[in-house]
C-alpha cells in the first residue's frame, strides 16, 4: 500500500496543495493534517464582512472540489513531531502517520502584546475563524475598541469596528497607516478616510502595560496616557507556525 502524501496545515495552503497534486496527475492517497476543527476556509473576510455580520463557517468556507472530496482531512489535531528518517509525523495523541512524501503548510500565527499586566481578559487578536468569533461578540454599540497596529488588519478591524457602533482608536508606531507598502500619500489619505467616518489615531507610540483587574479597562501607552478600553485588539505582525 502507497503511504499518503501528508500535509501538516488544513488552511488554504494545504487545500491549494492539494488541489494541485489532483490536478498534476497524482492520484494517490493524500491526508491533511490541521490543528482547527474547521475544514478550510478564506481567511481575510474574517476583518472585515464577515466580522461586520454573524460569523460562520459557511460564510467563509472554501468550496469542496470533486477532484480533492476523498482527501482524508484530520481535523483538530496538531502535528507535535516529524520524523524525516522514517517518513512519519506524530500528532498530539500519539498517532503516527507514514507518508510518501511531506508538505508544511502550518502558516502562520499572531504576535501578542507582552506587558506585565497581560492577563486580562477583553484581547483579542484576528487570525482564526474562533478569533473572529470571540471578538464578534465584544463589539457591542458604544464599546470602546484600541486597536494595537495600524497595518491592513488593524486597519480593515478599524472600520468594520466602526460600523458596528463602537468607539475606536488605533495606536501604533509609525507616522501613518499601512505606510510601508501605500507610501505617504495614499496612507495619509487612507487615515484621513478613516477619520472622516470617527476612527482616531494615535500614531508614533506604542502600549507598555493594560489597566484592569480581570478584564481589561484601560490601555497604557509610552508616555503614560491610558486610553479607556473594553476591548483590545492586537493587530502586531505574526509568527511563522
Amino acid at each position: 500500500m502507497n503511504h499518503p502524501v501528508v500535509i501538516v496545515g488544513a488552511s488554504m495552503g494545504g487545500l491549494r496543495v492539494a488541489e494541485a497534486l489532483r490536478r498534476f496527475g497524482y492520484a494517490g492517497p493524500i491526508t491533511a493534517i490541521g490543528d482547527e476543527p474547521y475544514a478550510p476556509y478564506n481567511r481575510p473576510p474574517l476583518s472585515k464582512e464577515v466580522l461586520a455580520a454573524q460569523v460562520s463557517h459557511e460564510a467563509v468556507a472554501f468550496p469542496q472540489r470533486p477532484a480533492t472530496a476523498d482527501v482524508n482531512w484530520v481535523l483538530g489535531t496538531r502535528v507535535a513531531s516529524a520524523d524525516l528518517v522514517h517518513n512519519t509525523v506524530t500528532d498530539v495523541n500519539g498517532e503516527v502517520y507514514p507518508y510518501s512524501a511531506l508538505v508544511i503548510a502550518t502558516g502562520l500565527r499572531p504576535k501578542r502584546l507582552q506587558v506585565p499586566n497581560g492577563q486580562l481578559a477583553g484581547r483579542h487578536a484576528v487570525r482564526t475563524l474562533d478569533d473572529a468569533i470571540a471578538l464578534r461578540a465584544d463589539l457591542v454599540p458604544g464599546a470602546k475598541v484600541v486597536i494595537l497596529g495600524a497595518g491592513f488588519i488593524g486597519c480593515e478591524t478599524a472600520a468594520t469596528a466602526r460600523k458596528l457602533g463602537c468607539e475606536v482608536t488605533v495606536v501604533a508606531p509609525g507616522t501613518h497607516p499601512i505606510v510601508r507598502p501605500l507610501g505617504v500619500e495614499l496612507a495619509t489619505e487612507l487615515q484621513r478616510r478613516h477619520e472622516a467616518q470617527g476612527v482616531h489615531f494615535v500614531m508614533k507610540t506604542g502600549v507598555k502595560d493594560l489597566v484592569g483587574t480581570t478584564k481589561v479597562e484601560g490601555v497604557v501607552l509610552d508616555d503614560g496616557t491610558v486610553l479607556p478600553a473594553d476591548v483590545l485588539i492586537e493587530s502586531i505582525g505574526s509568527h511563522e507556525n
